[in-house]
């Protein structure tokens, strides 16, 4: 792997810190892109270099992958990390916030690509792999929004995989269950703040704290695992297409699966009681 070149998004903190110092270790040269780049500070004894980037910002996403490609000549691998979750009633979620959430999660994450592609496509080499979520997969109670740019990314990936295959490229869905970030608090809090007097504040407030029962588990998969599960995806020769792991990922998504449909919405909106 000596020489490859890595973009990882999202490398502030969490898994995308992780996976950045992972490639490292596995001789990649990493470039680990994020809005706060101090954080980064730490990857840079092991040559990482931090990137600027703000995927709802498109000239800050041209600006980084232009920077590489000059220093660099090419992009072997790009890990799409970067995301967030938004929960709240579809009626609530202001739409500016939706496509804040969208931006970040799909629009931005896509202008990437596009950008990274014909550098992987010259080389007829090279593995895209995007972190979406068992959240692609099946939906929670009040998570409208954030569900639905995980399904996008879903359809996304599954249609660049094969857009990809005659160039040698490979295309990679990391779907990871509830792992131990601040990610449930987050949603929890933005949860509460949109619901608060309004006709869904009660069930706002039971949906969040069944957010916050899930995230306080002790059984929750760390993040050390899932950057692990990435770069085995980036390093073997080839990938599965999915990659299905974490905290409550297989069994939820199985269950999903299984349920009569108004059995899993009953489950879901009961979900902080059982």
């Amino acid at each position: 792997m000596t020489n490859r070149v890595a973009l990882v998004t999202g490398a502030t903190s969490g898994i995308g810190y992780e996976t950045a110092g992972l490639l490292a270790d596995h001789g990649y040269k990493v470039y680990a892109a994020g809005r706060r780049v101090e954080r980064l500070k730490p990857l840079a004894d092991k040559g990482v270099t931090a990137v600027q980037m703000d995927l709802t910002d498109s000239a800050s996403i041209q600006k980084a992958v232009a920077r590489i490609l000059q220093q660099e000549k090419r992009v072997d691998l790009l890990i799409n990390n970067a995301g967030y979750g938004s929960y709240g009633p579809v009626e609530q979620v202001s739409i500016g916030e939706v496509r804040r959430q969208f931006e970040v999660n799909l629009f931005g994450l896509a202008r990437l690509t596009q950008l990274v592609l014909p550098a992987m496509r010259r080389a007829r080499c090279g593995r895209i792999v995007n972190t979406s979520s068992m959240a692609g997969r099946m939906v929670t109670y009040m998570g409208a929004w954030y569900h639905a740019t995980k399904y996008a990314l879903e359809a996304f990936s599954d249609a660049l995989r094969m857009e990809m295959r005659p160039f040698g490229i490979d295309v990679v869905l990391i779907e990871p269950g509830a792992i131990a970030t601040n990610w449930g608090a987050i949603a929890a809090d933005h949860l509460l703040k949109v619901t608060r007097k309004s006709a869904y504040q009660q069930s706002g407030s039971r949906a969040a704290a069944g957010l916050r029962k899930l995230y306080s588990s002790r059984h929750l998969t760390q993040p050390s695992v899932i950057a692990k599960a990435i770069v085995r995806a980036s390093t073997v020769r080839h990938p599965r297409p999915r990659y299905l792991l974490g905290f409550g990922a297989k069994p939820l998504v199985a269950l999903h699966t299984l349920l009569p449909t108004r059995a899993w919405d009953y489950l879901m909106i009961h979900a902080k009681d059982l």
